[in-house]
């Protein structure tokens, strides 16, 4: 078989063969033209995707919101957490307790007393002791205006202490319309905590009020709060924060001195002045004497001294007396008055007051066991044999006493380990004791002809 032939089998059979020489390849530029395809379509050209402004407005739009949002909660957060961590970190210190100053003997000089102070023993001795029963002083028009101006100076010192409480009451007319109903009442300042003021009001005039204003002696006017009221009484202490007094007013009030009211102080014909709205009208005065201070108002756990005067005043009076040294002697309260002088000036004797204007101010409510008493004299305790202590002579309807069994006739010696020997100390430790606590209460009975001892366990009441 000849070489060509066997190419052709080769051929057929599809096996590679070389060429021949003088002849073109082809082939790879067959190879080359589809290689060239495919780059065509990796190069084709990406358009870019059109904006859709509808969209991206309405993105835009909700990440406003929820950034809005978002700072809504943030400034919510904070508002509600600072106090929290500000209190936590830096704890606001608790207002110190109001106690008032210990009652001291009375600081009214009496006629001996400035001798004493004005001559020396060896003066004395020295000088024989001359008295003048009666010496007669000429005085004109000009002695009296200086009298009463030294007067009206003290009046103006004290009118610091002063101020004008108002109550707002809405209520509605005939026809529907809201209008507001204002009450006044004269306001003594009592003490400072620190960051209230304490104002000693009467009762009736702020308790209701759904405002209260009070009205400085500088005309300047801020916003109160009722701190604690006293039924028994008929007084409250309400509360101004000392950040919404002005500077220049702080400068210028200030906490008022308060005296002593006992028998033993020699109050008696003394001269007293009436300031507040002894008058009925802001800022009255006038001028007058005790008459008398034996009348003792036999109130709920307690008894009151009542100071008269000669002093013309309102049925509707309140306000303050004080003695010439401007320290304040009682509270005026008209509503004891009897029915024959009810315009006759009339106080509650201060040193019976200080335990309540204490307790008041501190914004604690007063306990009641619901009794009235008196004290036993030493001439009855000798004579009948009747133990020393608070002598019951009447029950409160519904009272504590009443459920414990107390009853009158009754003699309190004993409150838990105090001792009791007088209504006074009673009525001391009564101020001490706070509502719903228990306490056992140890009383004299009398059975047949003797005083036997008695405990009984009571559960006080609250002050109504």
């Amino acid at each position: 078989m000849s070489d060509n032939e066997l190419d052709r089998k080769d051929k057929k059979a599809g096996g590679p063969s070389q060429p021949e020489q003088g002849e073109e390849l082809h082939q790879p530029e067959a190879v080359s033209g589809t290689a060239n395809k495919d780059i065509d379509f990796i190069k084709e050209k990406v358009k870019e995707r059109p904006v859709n402004k509808r969209k991206l407005l309405k993105r835009t739009i909700i990440t406003a919101s929820m950034a809005v949002i978002f700072g809504l909660i943030a400034c919510f957060t904070f508002l509600v957490l600072e106090p929290v961590f500000s209190n936590w970190l830096y704890p606001e210190e608790d207002p110190a307790p109001v106690q008032l100053q210990e009652e001291a003997a009375n600081e009214e000089m009496l006629p001996e007393d400035m001798v004493l102070e004005t001559e020396s023993e060896e003066e004395k001795e020295s000088t024989p002791v001359t008295s003048t029963v009666v010496q007669k002083i000429d005085m004109s028009v000009s002695d009296y205006q200086k009298l009463y101006s030294n007067l009206y100076k003290l009046v103006q010192d004290a009118a610091k202490s002063m101020v004008t409480v108002t109550g707002v009451v809405s209520d509605v007319d005939w026809f529907n319309n809201t209008y507001e109903n204002k009450g006044q009442t004269a306001g003594l300042i009592v003490a400072d905590n620190g960051k209230e003021l304490m104002i000693l009001t009467e009762k009736e005039t702020v308790e209701q009020a759904e405002k209260v204003h009070v009205t400085f002696c500088d005309s300047t006017q801020v916003t109160a709060t009722l701190k604690q009221s006293d039924p028994t009484t008929g007084l409250a202490v309400i509360c101004v924060n000392l950040t919404d007094i002005a500077e220049e007013t702080k400068e210028i009030i200030k906490a008022a001195k308060l005296g002593s009211s006992n028998s033993g102080s020699g109050l008696l014909a003394t001269p007293v002045i009436a300031l507040g709205r002894p008058m009925g009208n802001v800022s009255s005065v006038a001028y007058g004497m005790i008459t008398s201070m034996d009348t003792v108002l036999n109130l709920t756990d307690g008894n009151y001294r009542l100071l008269t005067t000669d002093i013309y005043g309102s049925t509707n009076g309140s306000g303050v007396l004080i003695n010439l040294n401007g320290q304040v002697l009682g509270i005026i309260s008209q509503r004891n008055n009897s029915s024959d002088a009810k315009n006759l000036v009339s106080a509650l004797g201060i040193s019976d007051l200080k335990s309540n204007i204490e307790k008041l101010s501190n914004g604690q409510a007063m306990a009641t066991l619901g009794i009235y008493g008196t004290d036993v004299p030493e001439e009855i305790q000798e004579s009948q044999g009747v133990p020393a202590g608070a002598y019951v002579t009447g029950i409160v309807m519904d009272s504590p006493a009443m459920v414990a069994g107390i009853q009158s006739g009754d003699v309190v010696v004993k409150m838990g380990t105090e001792e009791i020997t007088t209504f006074q100390e009673y009525n001391k430790e009564m101020m001490s004791l706070v509502p719903d606590s228990q306490i056992t209460i140890t009383i004299m009975r009398q059975v047949q002809d003797e005083y036997q001892e008695m405990a009984v366990d009571v559960i006080l009441d609250t002050l109504k």
